[in-house]
Parts: C-alpha cells; structure tokens; sequence
C-alpha cells in the first residue's frame, strides 16, 4: 500500500513538473514573440532616401535630416501611434480615395489626416479643431458643416472629408503648389502668403519655411515622415493584430427627437457600432427639429427598420428628451435655440457687462470665444449667442427677469447651483434679487459657489 502510494505522487509530482515546463516553455514562446514584435530595425538614411524615390506621389517628398527625424518618431519613438493609423485606415481610407478621386486631389493627401486627428473622428484640439479634418468652427461653417449641441458634422467621415477635399482644391488652385497648400491648410493662407513677402517672394515651401509659424515649419515634414512610415511599416517591423474594418451601412431619414441607445437595443445592435457610423451624433440623440436627418444604420439592418417603422421610430422619441433638451440649453457654450450675433469690443468693455447687455453668462462668452482668461481688446469680435429674448428687448417689450421656479427647502426659497452659474446670473433668474442680497442669505465673502450648492434666494410666502 504504501509503495503504490508512493508511486502515485512521483506520478503527480511529474505530471505537476511537465505541466510546469510547458507554462515556462510558453512564457519563453511569448517572450520572444514580444521581441519580434518589438524588434526595432536600425534603417539608415540612404535607405529612407532610397524607398522615399519609389513612392508615385503628386506631392513632393522632400527628404532632409528634418524629416528624418520625424520619421524617426512615427517609427521608432511612437511606433503605437503608427500602428494604430494603419489598422484604422482600413475603415477610413476607402471614405478619403472616394472623395479624392471625386475631386481629382493626390491620392497621397489621405494621409494628412493621420497628422491632423491620428484617424479619430472625435479629435478635439485646444484650438476648438474638431474631426478627422480638424475644422475650427468658423472654417466648418464656410463649408457648410453644420454644428450645434447636438450634431457636429466635422465629426462626419463623408461631410468631413468632401469639405477637406474642397478646401485643399482652393488652397492649390491658389498656390500652385501643393507643400505651400499644405502649409496652408495648417495656419491658413494668411500667414503663407506672409512668409512668401518676407523671404522676399520665394516660391516653394522650404524656401519660405524660416518665416512661417513654428508649427507650419513642422507641418509639411511630418507629412513626409508619416507617407514614408504608412508605405513602409513593414520594413519597420510594424504590424497589427486586427483591422479596423468599414461596416456596409444605408439611410433611414429622421424629422423628430430620436435616442439611438432605445434604437439600438429595439434593433439588437451595439451602440458603438451605432456611433461608428454616425460619429457626428454627439448626445447619443437627434434634436427634435432634426429635418430628414440620414442616420445611418448596417445595411442588413435596414428591412426590418423601414417594415418596424411605427413601433421603432415612436419607442425612440419618447426616451430622455426633456433632460436632453434641460441639458442642451444651460451646459457652458451651449448654442442651441440661440442665434449668433457678433460683437465689437468698445472702451470700457469688461466681459461682465457685455453678458449683462446680452443676457449670458461670462463663461458663456468665454466658451464661445476661446478665451481661456477674461483679457478682451479694443476692436476685438466676440461671438455672443443669444435667446429669441433678446430680440423682444431690442423691440422694447418687457421681459420678464423671473426665469426660473425656486425650490422650497426648509421654509425657505433655494436655488441650486448648475454648472457655470455665478452670483450675478442667478440674481438675474429671480424678481427683486440683487448680488448684495445672496451674499447676505448665504454669508458669503466672495463669489464661490460650486455646482450642486444650494444657495438661499428668500423666504417661502
């Protein structure tokens, strides 16, 4: 018995070492994977030089230490960066080649947007940039892009990409030349046309390239670098485990509130397979002064849709509207249901009493402007989005101040702060209240309030 026993745990202690053999066997396996994986060839100049020669490109691929440190970074320093735009290029590229082709542009200028937003159609940069193009708002408007609270169709592949190739079109019918176009697109033609009076109109990129932005001088290179890296990741030792593949879609057109994650459940897809295709739908919901908005759908999807209409469409409409449409009209910045006006800053001027005269908030203005402080200048246009109110002032008729119903709290009247607000925009909410007067219900010493404080505003009658 006790020899049979033994044998038995030399059994499991073999059976325990083999089994543990093999997991350092396959940790050994892995390992050097991993180090293929990250394996960083060592490429030297002539090299680039050389596989920079054989690209067919429209646009010059100029090629100096300049560039090749650039190339150094997209596939050496942040080779994630590089891997990522190649695994998404599946699912955005097949959009760029339409629309270039469409308008008969460089084939190689898909890449620039790799440069602009890295393939994210939600990029947002400190400048209020917004898409795959990287639209300021200003820029998006002239090329009719339209953007509220709701839709921002800079986000919009399709939109996104035909306002790009059109605004590429001008700036190179305009130049003649596609590195000084580039260099456009990224500080606009101003400053290009700036540089070229003061290099004493030069004609080329480099050239003129000591006297544009600091950011323009980088801008053409890092084109360059990144056309280089995507024809040649490869040779690079830079791969991806799976592509980001386009999802075949078609329409269904849209004239009322709708929420997509009720649709989407009614209609058994994933909601980020949802918001893939229709970037631009921001809250998760279409406004309900949406005027045959194309929502985008999978395509084996779009039968059962059109015969479910009625019971999918009216489900939809009926979930979260009124704290989508609270949301919509108090959140910073907001625009929605106001009309732009714009504003030239006088002497005297302090962004507290232009909200006053307008009926905003200063972080509204702010927000709306880009000011990340409260300095304004002489001369300076502010953009100031105002209430239908506004126009009813300017026509003389009264308007009430009371715009809001205090809650009862304890026998007494309390506001509760939202996000934004300041003591002189709640004093505005309610008849016969004055700053002075909330300092003193709340004994306040300054003007610090936070979202969410519930702030006394009077006694219940």
């Amino acid at each position: 018995m006790r020899i049979k026993l033994f044998q038995n745990w030399i059994v499991v202690i073999i059976i325990g070492h083999c089994l543990q053999m093999t997991a350092i066997a396959q940790d050994i396996e892995n390992e050097e994977d991993s180090i293929i994986y990250d394996f960083i060839p060592d490429v030297h100049f002539d090299s680039i030089q050389n596989r920079l020669l054989q690209i067919n490109s429209d646009i010059p691929l100029y090629f100096n230490t300049r560039v090749k440190g650039f190339i150094d970074y997209f596939t050496v320093r942040n080779r994630e960066y590089t891997r990522k735009a190649l695994a998404n290029s599946y699912y955005y590229f097949p959009i760029f080649e339409k629309y270039l082709k469409q308008y008969g542009l460089p084939d190689e200028l898909k890449y620039l947007s790799i440069i602009e937003s890295g393939l994210n159609p939600r990029a947002i940069s400190r400048a209020s940039a917004v898409g795959l193009w990287q639209f300021v708002p200003s820029t998006g408007s002239y090329y009719n892009l339209h953007q509220d609270w709701y839709i921002d169709e800079r986000m919009d592949p399709y939109a996104a990409t035909e306002a790009a190739c059109k605004y590429l079109q001008q700036l190179h019918d305009y130049f003649d030349d596609w590195e000084l176009a580039l260099a456009a697109y990224n500080s606009g033609p101003g400053r290009v046309r700036q540089a070229i009076r003061r290099s004493g109109y030069k004609k080329s990129f480099w050239e003129i390239h000591p006297w544009l932005p600091r950011e323009t001088r980088s801008y053409v290179p890092q084109f360059v670098a990144i056309t280089y890296a995507m024809h040649f990741a490869s040779e690079h030792n830079i791969f991806f485990e799976e592509p980001n593949y386009t999802i075949n879609y078609d329409t269904v057109k849209l004239s009322r509130y709708f929420h997509l994650p009720t649709f989407a459940d009614q209609i058994n897809v994933c909601m980020e397979d949802l918001e893939k295709l229709n970037p631009h739908v921001k809250r998760g919901a279409l406004p309900k002064n949406s005027d045959n908005f194309e929502l985008r759908i999978p395509v084996d999807l779009k039968q059962f849709v059109v015969s479910n209409r009625s019971m999918l469409y009216d489900t939809a409409s009926k979930v979260g509207e009124k704290e989508l449409d609270y949301l919509s009209r108090s959140s910073v910045g907001s625009t929605y249901g106001r009309n732009k006006i714009r504003y030239k800053v006088k002497l005297g001027d302090v962004l507290g009493t232009i909200a006053m005269k307008y009926g905003v908030r200063v972080t509204d203005l702010k927000k709306w402007n880009n000011l990340r402080g409260n300095m304004i200048r002489i001369g300076q246009n502010l953009n100031v989005w105002v209430l239908p109110t506004y126009y009813s002032r300017l026509n003389s008729k009264p308007i009430a101040k009371t715009i809001k119903e205090p809650v009862e709290l304890d026998g007494k009247k309390v506001h509760y702060v939202e996000s934004g607000d300041t003591l002189w925009d709640i004093s505005r909410m309610y008849e016969g209240l004055t700053v002075e007067r909330l300092r003193q219900l709340n004994k306040l010493d300054n003007n610090n309030i936070k979202p969410g404080m519930p702030l006394v505003i009077g006694e219940t009658d």
